[in-house]
């Protein structure tokens, strides 16, 4: 039996704990022998009238009457194995990825709820605003939730990715798991004008880039995130979801793309597009925000993006398709503004494809390959220089005024006898 205390003043954590003697234990049983670290007099804390950030979101079951909290689904351990029981944060947008194992995998797509995606959403509601009530353990994929201010939870989405899967027992499953919020668009006309897009993107810096935050591109007016290739657990390249670029991180990533397994000549064209579209994404990239705030109806807060396709030409193969391979993203950017502060800006930034020739009738797995390289451009100006340094020009000691003088004399006697000499010399050769 033990007891802990929450925020005691008055506790001195230097000194022995009480001992409970035998006689004494029921007594304190009865006080405190329930699962909870609060003394009876400490009453539970109300709960606030809207939510704040980090607080776990309501949900209710109406068939039961029970109130619960919306999970997302974590690794735990080195294994990775998926833990139901975290609560999404309001404003805590996030993504997670886990593995889960089945013995039975035929008998688990039946009975297991991780794989019924009806359970991600039926039969709950997600509370606007919390309440005061017990929460309970409850199971809880991509959910979207729109908020308003202090007015709470406006509406809630829910998105599904789902595959045909096969396998022997002991097989096992990666599911992802992610939580988005935005922000309500306002419906007065006024306020409709002057909201873009880029106030439901989370801001990557304000003014400036914060290193680690995601690069934002906009693609005729629509802004996204920068992002790359990702590679599944096989290897392959996955088609649902993409690294983010981050400002300031050198990254690199490779995957096999599939091809079909009987290609033609005629083909080339598709297959040149369709590597393309992998290397750059759904989101195809046009422009670059210049700053982590830039305003998406603010042209001269963007900056096009230079884009260098490889030449298509084969050599010497008739049965061979120039494809893209590498796509090499360089982003130049500097810091400007004060010393003191100074604010990371984009400079521009290029895409530069290179390409390999593929031979249509034997390949059907192509390595793809992305790097992305920040290059500093900053100018640093020259250090202050500081005030000039008089250097004065002093005699080493006060007697030099008198040394002066006394060479000065010594220097007239010895001028003095240079002279007469001098007159007796040509006196002599005279007479």
């Amino acid at each position: 039996l033990f007891c802990v205390q929450l925020d005691g003043s008055k506790l001195n954590y230097f000194q022995q704990p009480q001992d409970i003697k035998e006689s004494d234990f029921w007594k304190v049983l009865k006080k405190y022998g329930r699962h909870s670290f609060l003394a009876p007099s400490q009453a539970q804390p109300s709960s606030s009238a809207f939510y704040r950030a980090g607080d776990p979101i309501l949900i209710f079951f109406e068939s039961s009457s029970v109130l619960s909290t919306l999970r997302q689904p974590v690794k735990m351990g080195a294994s990775g194995l998926c833990v139901d029981g975290n609560p999404a944060g309001f404003l805590d947008s996030k993504s997670t990825s886990c593995t889960r194992l089945f013995a039975n995998l035929s008998k688990s797509c039946i009975a297991d709820p991780s794989l019924d995606a009806a359970s991600y959403y039926r039969g709950f509601s997600v509370l606007k605003v919390p309440v005061n009530d017990t929460i309970v353990q409850s199971m809880k994929v991509i959910y979207e939730i729109e908020f308003s201010g202090t007015r709470g939870i406006q509406s809630v989405s829910v998105r599904f990715k789902v595959s045909n899967i096969s396998g022997n027992p002991g097989s096992s499953l990666q599911q992802h798991f992610t939580l988005q919020f935005w922000v309500s668009v306002p419906t007065h006309p006024a306020l409709l004008q002057s909201w873009t897009l880029s106030h439901t993107l989370p801001r990557s810096g304000n003014p400036g880039y914060i290193t680690g935050s995601p690069l934002l591109i906009a693609n005729s007016g629509t802004v996204h995130q920068m992002s790359i290739l990702q590679s599944k657990g096989d290897g392959s390249c996955s088609r649902s979801f993409r690294h983010t670029v981050q400002f300031g991180r050198n990254m690199r990533a490779g995957c096999k793309l599939s091809l079909s397994q009987t290609l033609e000549e005629s083909n080339c064209n598709y297959i040149q597009q369709k590597l393309y579209k992998a290397l750059q994404g759904p989101n195809r990239a046009e422009d670059l925000a210049i700053t982590g705030s830039a305003n998406s109806a603010r042209t001269e807060e963007w900056t096009t993006i230079l884009i260098q396709n490889c030449s298509l030409q084969t050599l010497n193969c008739t049965s061979c398709c120039m494809v893209p391979v590498t796509l090499e993203i360089q982003i130049l950017w500097t810091k400007v503004g004060l010393l003191s502060k100074p604010q990371a800006q984009i400079m521009g930034a290029q895409y530069f494809y290179r390409c390999h020739p593929l031979k249509l009738l034997s390949t059907s797995m192509v390595p793809l390959t992305t790097v992305v390289t920040f290059i500093d451009m900053t100018e640093w100006p020259e250090p202050p220089r500081g005030q000039p340094q008089t250097h004065w020009k002093l005699p080493f000691d006060i007697f030099f005024p008198f040394k002066v003088a006394l060479n000065l004399e010594r220097s007239y006697g010895d001028d003095l006898a240079g002279c007469f000499f001098l007159i007796l010399i040509i006196a002599s050769f005279l007479c």
